[in-house]
Parts: C-alpha cells; structure tokens; sequence
C-alpha cells in the first residue's frame, strides 16, 4: 500500500462517496474516517454502506478531518459550502481538501476561501460524467492554486485527473455549462415520453427521433435519461439548482435550468413510489408506466 496519503477523509457517503471509498479500499487507501449527515439514522443508506465497508462512522465532521492530510467531500449540491466551512477549523495544515461536488463556480470560490483562511489546501474538482461505470475513473477536471500538486499525487489513487485551470470556478463553469444540457435531456425526454405515453404515441415519438437523430438508440437513451432522473432526481435538482447560479451569475436568465430542476423534483417524488431496485433495469415501457399511472 503506498503511504502518498497517512490518513484520508471522506465527507459524505452517498452514491459518490460510497462508489470512492469502495474503490479506494479495492486500491488499499482505506480512508480512516468517514462523516455523513445521516449518520444518526443507523437504517440510513449511509450508515449501511459505512458498516458493509467497515468504515469509521465519525460522530461529526470535524472529528472526522481530525488529523487527516487529504480531505475528500461528496455531499449534495446544497450542503457543498456548509460541508466546507464545517470541517475548516479541524483541518490538520497543508491538507488537500478535494472538492467533487457539482456547484456553481461562485460557491466553490466561496468554499476554498474557507479551507485556504484556515491553512488547508483546497483543489476545486469537476466530475465530467456519472460515476457508474467508471467510478474512481470518472475523468475530473482540477482547479485551483494547488490542483498541480494534487494532480501529482492523484495518479496513486488511481484518479482520472487532470489539471484545468490555476484558477478555482473554471473547471466548475465547464460541469455546470454541460449539466444544463445533460440534465436538460434527462427533463426533455421524461417529459416527451410521459406525455407519449398517454397519448398511446410512444413509438411513433421515438420512431421520429430516430430519423431526427440518425446513429442514436433513441429508446436506450431515453430509457437511460428517464432512470437517472427517477433514481437520482432529488441530487440533481439540487445540482441544477447550483447550474442556475451559474447561469445567473453570467447575465443570463436561467429559465431553462429552473424548469430542468422542477422536473427533477418531479422525477424524483415519482421514483420514491417505485422499488428501487427494479429502476436501473427497468424497461422504458416499465418506467412509463409506473410514472404516468401516478
């Protein structure tokens, strides 16, 4: 086991964070301490997936950093600044704080002047595409003064990373511009076909993509979009929520990012009324049905 990283902390376990510290026990970096806001709920999925990979359930955030010389937060969108400022005053000097949350580049800003003031060293981290199938092989773009010295050190952990910018909110403006566009499909397509459905018109619609948009499996692909917004639309939401900013924060109205958040929420609700289970592999017809009978 290289010794590149004494002690690793991971904030949030959630999808992210469970798939990093699964693959970073795999590659024997099992990080020494874990922190999850669900973590008093011991039936909470968190607290599951810190027991099935034994991992140290720490009583807050700040017990968790304690000591630690790189820092790992994957929480949700709206607790991305909170999650910072939180572990700020335990943080051990020099230590990397990798942020991998999907927010806009004014709250990463935001984030590393609370890491930097309290002498950590924050790497600003953009998330390129969904986690599964890649997982610790997700490509990540780095920002920040310190992502070169980061990036350096990045490869014993077996991360996909690479060095966007000096600078923090550059590498996030990329993730953000692209997620009005991804998430934006996961809304056309639940939306179109929803509505398809209904109207018994649902293979005629994908019929017409298909000539539309020649070389694309339209039916996989809206199968695809519809069960991440099922399984994962309350995430998203708030991740688009952050795009909103983004948007915002360029002169630009985000109406479409505001409308693409509201049919995540949706999409989300929805899901909670399915088996879980059954989501990723469902049929489209499956998932249809189970959103339009609601």
């Amino acid at each position: 086991m290289s010794n590149i990283f004494q002690r690793i902390a991971l904030i949030g376990l959630g999808e992210v964070g469970g798939i990093l510290a699964s693959d970073l026990i795999a590659r024997g970096h099992t990080p020494a301490a874990t922190y999850d806001l669900r973590f008093p709920d011991p039936n909470s999925p968190p607290s599951l997936s810190a027991i099935e990979l034994q991992l140290i359930a720490s009583p807050s955030a700040g017990d968790a950093v304690a000591g630690a010389d790189l820092i790992i937060s994957a929480v949700t969108a709206g607790r991305a600044l909170d999650a910072a400022k939180s572990v700020a005053p335990h943080l051990a000097p020099g230590a990397f704080f990798l942020d991998v949350n999907s927010v806009s580049p004014a709250t990463k800003q935001a984030a590393a002047a609370a890491i930097e003031a309290a002498g950590g060293r924050y790497v600003e981290s953009s998330v390129m595409s969904s986690f599964p199938p890649k997982r610790i092989r997700t490509p990540m773009l780095l920002g920040g003064p310190h992502a070169a010295a980061f990036a350096a050190l990045a490869a014993a952990l077996d991360f996909d990373a690479k060095v966007f910018s000096h600078q923090v909110g550059g590498a996030s403006a990329v993730k953000m511009c692209r997620s009005v566009m991804v998430k934006g499909m996961e809304a056309m397509f639940l939306e179109s076909m929803t509505a398809a459905r209904y109207y018994g018109v649902t293979e005629h619609v994908l019929a017409s993509l298909a000539d539309t948009l020649p070389g694309i499996d339209t039916p996989a692909l809206a199968r695809y979009m519809i069960s991440r917004a099922v399984l994962h639309g309350r995430r998203r939401a708030e991740e688009v929520r952050e795009v909103a900013k983004t948007v915002a924060e360029a002169g630009t109205n985000p109406l479409m990012s505001i409308a693409i958040g509201q049919h995540q929420d949706w999409a989300a609700t929805q899901g909670e009324l399915l088996p879980r289970p059954q989501i990723a592999d469902a049929s489209l017809e499956t998932l249809l049905a189970a959103l339009v009978a609601k």
